[in-house]
């Protein structure tokens, strides 16, 4: 079951945090050096890089370094595990609501 992957358990853990989500809305234009990453970032660039560290961890990014340049990207398939569960989530609520509507209406017209 998709709601019990260890993945998606440490996908959640590396989003939980607003500078991560940030540097992954920033990855979600392309990829981006470390320094280009932290350029924004009121912080440290230890701080940046242990951040990275949990988000590459997670599986979210994923860096490689070319000489003194390390670029960073975003791991497509480990956000599209992310999104499947929140769309299986979203399907279900969906349909909940709409019994719940349907259910309402046919109270109206029974006039309850």
């Amino acid at each position: 079951m998709l709601n019990e992957s260890p993945r998606l358990d440490r996908s959640f853990q590396a989003l939980a945090d607003p500078t991560r989500r940030g540097i992954v809305a920033r990855l979600s234009r392309g990829p981006a050096s470390v320094s280009e990453i932290a350029r924004p970032l009121q912080m440290s660039l230890p701080a940046v890089l242990q951040h990275l560290k949990l988000l590459e961890e997670s599986g979210l990014v994923r860096s490689e370094k070319q000489g003194r340049v390390r670029t960073v990207r975003i791991e497509g398939e480990a956000l599209a595990a992310t999104e499947s569960w929140l769309a299986e989530l979203r399907h279900e609520w969906e349909s909940r609501l709409d019994r719940f509507e349907a259910h309402v209406e046919e109270m109206k017209r029974n006039g309850e």
